[in-house]
């Protein structure tokens, strides 16, 4: 993992593809969260913009792992996740973010590995579920309604319902992990129309009691 040079408040939001999570982050980015000033770290797309990049902080062959892991929909495991620090730290970096910038981090971490090797980078002060039915989500997907899913070509039924059930035996277990270590969980219900703007909305209100 990378050595940082202070830990960085962070908000983890988690949920199953299509739900809504990087409409969310951006918005957040754009117009804060309860005055706070935040930064939106979407690793999907911070992984899929380093395989552009003839340089920067990750090597040809760690380029080569992340390009056939996104071509075969998989996790970054434990053995591999000083490439999610790698970016990470290039982004903190590039952003000049400040120490009181409040991190978004979106999907990262994914799995309670991961959550265990972040803890040198990040002080999580809440965790967001954003939660959709299998049903919700495929109708999400289908209709675009986040309008982040224009470029994908992956989605299709097959695909969603697998990355569903990684979801469900993966990531779900960081709501447990973090709660268990007093860190506050969020709930918040989605629908298959349910906007970013109506989410952050959401959000302001269940972020009344936490502290940031």
């Amino acid at each position: 993992m990378e050595t940082f040079d202070i830990k960085r408040k962070a908000i983890l939001l988690v949920g199953p593809t299509g739900c809504g999570k990087t409409p969310l982050g951006d918005l957040l980015e754009s117009k804060g969260l309860r005055g706070m000033h935040c930064l939106h770290f979407d690793f999907g797309r911070e992984l899929r913009a380093s395989m552009g990049r003839q340089s920067g902080r990750l090597t040809p062959d760690e380029r080569k792992l992340v390009g056939e892991l996104l071509e075969a929909g998989a996790l970054l495991e434990d053995e591999y996740f000083p490439i999610a620090g790698k970016l990470l730290a290039g982004f903190i970096a590039e952003r000049k973010a400040d120490a009181g910038a409040v991190v978004v981090l979106n999907g990262l971490p994914r799995h309670c590995g991961q959550a265990v090797a972040m803890e040198t980078a990040v002080e999580m002060r809440a965790l967001v579920s954003l939660e959709c039915t299998p049903g919700v989500v495929w109708e999400r997907v289908r209709t675009n309604s986040g309008g982040d899913r224009s470029e994908r070509a992956d989605d299709t039924l097959e695909e969603v319902t697998r990355r569903i059930e990684v979801f469900r035996q993966r990531t779900l277990p960081l709501l447990e992990y973090y709660g268990a270590r007093g860190v506050p969980v969020l709930h918040l219900e989605v629908g298959a129309k349910t906007t970013a703007r109506q989410m952050r909305r959401e959000l302001e209100t269940l972020c009344c009691n936490v502290v940031l």
